[in-house]
């Protein structure tokens, strides 16, 4: 189902916080980080996504957000399932190329495969699920897209793997307190 926003509904008019005051405050909130592959008419497509998140536990469902603008957003509108890449913290370079030029996130062909369902799957990470989307609602400048969970894969040593976060511009590891 796309449910789409009205121009009412997005007013620009009505007071609020200034986009860099908003982007400070959020990057004091650590998040982790995924990278989200879809197969599309013209190959592999995926994105590093922070917005990841659990949304439902009966049925599993997911979501996270990706920009209108992103070079992934037309991969993203097409496709009927993709793969959510939860990253581990040894895979700040996975990160950093899925953040950067498209023609680059698939260009190192041994660390990715296709799956049997035919989307592109990054090796190395500790868990990863397969969705099926379910919705995308145009909100703001980004579209959130809600998808089902399908399967879920978890590396034998996921457990033992800390996962890759994001704060202040940087990537973390998490230290027990």
């Amino acid at each position: 189902m796309e449910v789409a926003v009205t121009a009412r509904e997005q007013r620009t008019d009505v007071p609020g916080v200034a986009p860099a005051e908003y982007r400070d405050a959020l990057g004091r909130h650590p998040a982790g980080v995924t990278v989200v592959t879809m197969s599309s008419p013209d190959g592999p497509v995926g994105f590093t996504a922070t917005s990841f998140a659990s949304l439902s536990l009966d049925p599993p469902l997911v979501s996270f957000n990706i920009a209108r603008t992103s070079s992934s957003y037309a991969a993203a509108q097409q496709a009927d399932t993709m793969v959510v890449h939860l990253l581990g913290e040894h895979q700040r370079a996975v990160a950093t190329r899925f953040s950067r030029a498209a023609s680059e996130r698939f260009a190192d062909t041994a660390m990715w495969e296709t799956l049997d369902s035919g989307e592109p799957h990054v090796l190395g990470a500790p868990t990863w699920m397969r969705v099926r989307i379910d919705q995308r609602i145009d909100i703001g400048d980004h579209t959130l897209v809600i998808a089902r969970v399908l399967s879920i894969h978890a590396e034998p040593d996921a457990d033992d793997t800390a996962p890759l976060l994001y704060h202040r511009g940087a990537y973390h590891r998490p230290e027990e307190l």
